[in-house]
């Protein structure tokens, strides 16, 4: 049997570089993409490291939001078939809201960021994806279902409406599309410095397990999703947030 691939956009760090290094201890032969050319290569040694595996990552720079940039993907695929797509790009983007030019740069912004980076990736490796058995991952945010974070919960929203879009396109070939929306999780780049201990306890306080998520705890969610026991799972959005919103 030829070697599985999967590819992880924004793999460098947090669930990224989680999801990554869980594919990775799996036998996937795992890329990560992502514009930080030394975050992508310390991340892709000590994946590798763990594993046991020297070339079990390779690392891909490319700005997603550029088409023109995906071919540093392909070529790095190469005419291999692709097992799992993870499109974990993207991010909470501030902006100037004080005109209508500066509002619609930070909409735009958050929506390539969040939205764009995940259609280029994956119609770029749509027809790489093996059949039967491709999985497509988007991963969206809590911030889809409930709100609070202006035009990043619209983009993440998004792509739960096109995975829902996407599922149905890709079915027939026996490739799955799901979204893992994960609630609060600490040990990421997310929140940067904005984050208190005042903001920590009160978003760990709003679960109903009384603790944070992790990067980890998202990675798993990815490869149930990605394994073949979900064959049967597709079109459906897999909420990771310790029951801060509870399932509908």
């Amino acid at each position: 049997m030829d070697s599985r691939v999967a590819v992880v956009s924004g793999g460098g760090t947090g669930i990224g570089a989680a999801v990554a290094g869980a594919l990775a201890r799996d036998g996937y032969d795992v890329l990560i993409v992502g514009r930080r050319a030394d975050v992508l290569a310390d991340a892709a040694a000590r994946i590798a490291a763990e594993c046991g595996r020297p070339d079990a990552v390779t690392a891909v720079t490319a700005d997603l939001t550029d088409p023109e940039q995906l071919d540093r993907v392909l070529g790095a695929v190469g005419d291999r078939p692709v097992d799992v797509v993870v499109n974990n790009a993207g991010g909470y983007l501030s902006g100037d809201t004080d005109t209508l030019a500066g509002t619609a740069a930070y909409w735009r912004a958050n929506l390539d960021a969040n939205v764009l980076t995940a259609v280029l990736l994956t119609e770029a490796l749509r027809p790489a994806l093996r059949r039967p058995g491709g999985r497509v991952i988007l991963i969206s945010s809590i911030s889809a279902q409930r709100g609070g974070g202006g035009p990043y919960s619209a983009a993440k929203a998004a792509l739960h409406g096109w995975a829902y879009d996407l599922a149905a396109q890709l079915g027939p070939e026996q490739v799955t599309v799901n979204v893992v929306s994960p609630g609060y999780v600490a040990e990421t780049e997310f929140f940067g410095d904005r984050m208190t201990a005042e903001g920590h306890a009160k978003r760990v306080a709003a679960t109903l397990v009384g603790r944070a998520g992790l990067p980890d705890d998202i990675a798993e969610a990815v490869r149930y999703l990605a394994s073949p026991t979900a064959g049967f799972v597709t079109g459906q959005v897999l909420g990771v947030n310790g029951g801060s919103v509870l399932g509908r």
